[in-house]
């Protein structure tokens, strides 16, 4: 699995309707740091409702796949604003960038 070595917590979860979204960073056998997400009850969040089978974001710009740290995009905080969520996430260990998803786009991969 793209998450298979290592997982870890990434940014706050996100309140929905549907339950609470999880965003966090996975480590492939090939050391390789991407982002999924999971999908939390509502009342009791220790209930993994689901997950993305695949990475939803992975190292693709020069800046992600070469760095102080190669092959690395790393979630550090996210901020949602209408229907999209905003997130800050390291690059190679050397740069902070931003990116979008939509919060309905999310749920309906996740709610599948």
């Amino acid at each position: 699995m793209w998450d298979g070595v290592k997982v870890g917590i990434s940014v706050p979860p996100i309140r929905t309707k549907k339950g609470w979204i999880l965003i966090y960073h996975g480590v492939s056998q090939r050391s390789r740091y991407r982002i999924g997400a999971a999908l939390l009850d509502l009342k009791d969040p220790t209930i993994v409702l689901s997950r993305t089978t695949d990475a939803i974001f992975e190292p693709q710009e020069a800046y992600e796949l070469e760095g102080q740290v190669n092959y690395v995009v790393f979630p550090c905080g996210a901020i949602v604003r209408g229907d999209t969520i905003y997130m800050y996430y390291g690059g190679g260990d050397s740069v902070v960038d931003v990116a979008s998803i939509s919060v309905k786009e999310l749920l309906d991969v996740l709610t599948k």
